[in-house]
């Protein structure tokens, strides 16, 4: 073979290929893996301009990929005051008193629902220590936010407003605004009046946010969000992007055939180390938020209701980027959300099958398990979002529900068991993106999940690298260390396998490797 770019050496690799489990060197060449071997076969590989990496006996494993995150959209997501450490409402109180104004404004995010101690939403709680300063506070689930009455008046905002898609402005029964924005619709109303970082600021964010990333050993992410091409392909034109992105931009309610077909043109554009392939659906909202589509009401009586007003009209759009070879994935939070997406997915018939992924998966009853193997579609799910519930049942997701509901929560065991494909993510900013904090709660789930088994170490390591790839659709191009696959690589200072899992938590990085470039070196 030609002389290696890069070899990496004295490493304990686990390539997760059947044809060679095991190996301890890995040549790279031009990207790709170009050999893999044993320290034998290292003088072999090596040329005059071969860089030769001793990873002492680190385990080097397949590039970690968070299968759900929004590094771009997020920029604008988690600005502000960081309050995701307020508990309560007096400490919500204390952290807004102090926060800093930006442009005259107090903005927020990582708020915690159950931070409002079962009390509805309401701006009434927190204005009179603002002082007339208009705030906007994201809750922490992305999907809901608070403002207070001048940012609402800012933004024009004074009563009830109508949506094509499942969206709210929250009024009492005198049709004043709380303040409360249930989903997109609504929180784009005050968030388009907002204070917005700057274009340099977000660049310069997204350049450490990236290089952050890398340095907890992921190699690229599926990013579920349009993005914004102009913003990476600016700095992927500067730069070698330390993530692997995959853009999947969204398709909302009462998008026409003229809005499918921009979206069809769309896939495939992008530049060295990102691109954009698949579609973002939403079927539902939130457990919180009162906004996941349940076969049964909450406590609240709420649920009962999809994200698009017309769930055949999703059928119908699903179908139509199905037949231009779209791949989508759809989040649905609820039962009634996910077997909506399954029956779909079945009525394409078996080109359907490995075309097609669900997000989040919080509460399924068991006859929708099997369906997924048997159809072909992944279940690309989010183990840190346990840490937003407890394991007496006190939080607000687990009281929505009720306990049998809740009593189904992250079914990731299950759905390995039933045969499905399972894709690990953090859906950061909503959750930290740190790749080992993901396989370490697959393997001991959080709060309400907390009773039932996690997935083994092997399981949590396929899925944020062979089960990321099968739900992407590109396992014939990474997701392995093979030849002829993406050089994307993660060394680590302990086996993610068989280490127990607080302590894959904190595993050492030694180094991080995207496209045959070495992105994070272990100082």
């Amino acid at each position: 073979m030609p002389t290696a770019d890069l070899v990496l050496a004295g490493a304990k690799v686990r390539t997760l290929d059947p044809d060679r489990p095991y190996a301890t060197s890995v040549a790279v060449r031009d990207g790709l893996i170009a050999a893999v071997g044993d320290e034998t076969d290292v003088r072999d590989w090596c040329g005059p301009g071969t860089e030769v990496v001793h990873l002492g006996g680190a385990h080097l494993v397949p590039g970690l990929v968070d299968a759900h995150s929004h590094p771009v959209w997020g920029l604008d997501m988690a600005t502000g005051t960081d309050l995701s450490g307020v508990t309560d409402l007096a400490g919500l109180r204390a952290a807004l008193a102090d926060a800093a104004r930006t442009d005259g404004w107090v903005t927020g995010f990582g708020l915690d629902h159950n931070a409002f101690e079962g009390r509805p939403v309401h701006r009434d709680l927190i204005e009179d220590v603002l002082d007339g300063t208009p705030a906007f506070l994201r809750l922490y689930d992305g999907h809901s936010a608070l403002a207070t009455g001048p940012a609402l008046v800012a933004a024009g905002v004074h009563g009830p407003r109508g949506f094509a898609q499942r969206s709210e402005v929250v009024c009492d029964a005198s049709a004043r605004p709380t303040g409360h924005l249930v989903e997109h619709a609504a929180m784009g109303l005050v968030a388009e009046v907002a204070p917005r970082p700057s274009y340099a600021a977000r660049r310069a964010r997204l350049v450490e946010l990236l290089s952050a990333m890398a340095a907890t050993g992921l190699t690229g992410a599926h990013v579920m969000d349009a993005g914004d091409p102009e913003l990476i392909g600016s700095v992927a034109a500067e730069m070698v992007l330390p993530v692997r992105l995959r853009f999947a931009p969204w398709c909302m309610p009462g998008a026409d055939r003229t809005a499918l077909d921009e979206l069809v043109a769309v896939q495939g554009r992008g530049g060295r180390h990102w691109r954009t392939g698949g579609v973002k659906f939403f079927m539902d909202g939130t457990v919180e938020g009162g906004t996941a589509w349940l076969e049964h009401a909450d406590c609240h009586g709420q649920g009962t209701d999809a994200f698009w007003p017309d769930p055949q009209a999703y059928a119908a759009a699903v179908r139509h980027l199905h037949a231009a070879g779209v791949r989508t994935a759809t989040h649905a939070i609820g039962d009634a959300a996910v077997r909506h997406v399954l029956d779909v997915v079945e009525g394409l018939g078996p080109g359907g099958r490995g075309a097609h992924r669900v997000e989040h998966i919080e509460t399924v009853p068991d006859e929708l398990l099997p369906r997924f193997a048997r159809l072909g579609v992944a279940a690309s799910m989010q183990p840190p979002h346990t840490a937003y519930t407890r394991a007496d049942g006190t939080d607000e997701w687990s009281r929505r529900l009720g306990p049998g509901r809740a009593g189904r929560a992250w079914r990731l065991r299950d759905l390995r068991d039933a045969g499905a494909v399972v894709a690990l993510g953090s859906d950061w900013p909503i959750a930290h993106y740190d790749a080992r904090a993901v396989l370490a709660t697959a393997r001991a789930p959080r709060g309400a999940a907390s009773a039932r088994a996690g997935l083994t170490g092997l399981e949590a390591l396929e899925g944020c690298t062979s089960h990321a790839a099968l739900a992407a659709g590109e396992s014939d191009a990474t997701g392995r260390i093979a030849p002829g696959l993406r050089a994307d690589l993660t060394a680590l200072g302990l086996d993610p396998v068989t280490a127990p899992p607080d302590e894959v938590a904190q595993a050492p990085v030694r180094l991080t490797v995207t496209g045959g470039h070495v992105v994070h070196r272990e100082e």
